[in-house]
């Protein structure tokens, strides 16, 4: 996906939100419990995130930017997702974002959420692994679909986008450029994405590097 002109005049700085506008990671209060739901086909384990290296560990950090609450901002360079919140907070997750050759950057709005969604292969996934083409009718959603616990479909100009935001069967990858462009998040941290972002939600990825 490429920027249109307005789009570029858009573009998030990364030196300027990053350098005052998110600082020092605060303790995770009471206040912002993680939330799931109780009709969750699929209930979580908790997650141990011991196993993830600290920038990646779901958190309360300080946030002074201009961006309303509810706006999600996905800082690529970092792999690292905001949720802007009240009180010059944001809720920091983890993320893994695209590898080389599928990385991409723009504005875009949460127009569909799914719960344990069914996962369809691209055509040209499906071309580099002929292996995937067994599920080219779609895997229904559960634990073992790449596409983890939830997602969220970005759309710009209301056209899908392809993009998504979502769970994962390798919470390992956070913190990684691992995907085929879309956000990986533990499953544990997109359920409660999923919860605090209703859709219509804007979504800012941010161009890596600048």
């Amino acid at each position: 996906m490429t920027e249109s002109a307005s789009d570029r005049g858009l573009r998030i700085s990364r030196r300027k939100l990053i350098a005052g506008a998110l600082a020092s990671a605060l303790p995770l209060p009471m206040a912002y419990p993680a939330l799931a739901d109780e009709n969750d086909p699929y209930p979580l384990p908790p997650f141990d995130y011991k196993k993830l290296p600290k920038p990646y560990r779901r958190t309360v950090v300080e946030y002074t930017g201009r961006h309303r609450p509810g706006t999600i901002i996905v800082d690529t360079s970092a792999r690292q997702l905001y949720l802007v919140l009240d009180n010059k907070e944001a809720i920091r997750y983890g993320c893994a974002v695209g590898k080389d050759g599928f990385r991409w950057a723009g504005l875009a709005d949460v127009q569909r959420k799914v719960m344990w969604p069914t996962w369809t292969p691209p055509k040209e996934m499906i071309e580099r692994h002929p292996e995937k083409a067994i599920w080219a009718n779609g895997m229904p959603g559960g634990p073992d679909n790449p596409l983890g616990a939830r997602a969220l479909y970005l759309f710009q100009n209301g056209n899908d986008t392809l993009f998504r935001i979502h769970g994962t069967t390798e919470p390992l990858s956070i913190g990684k450029n691992a995907s085929s462009g879309c956000i990986r998040m533990v499953n544990q941290d997109v359920v409660d994405l999923y919860a605090r972002a209703p859709v219509g939600t804007r979504v800012i990825v941010m161009v890596e590097g600048s």
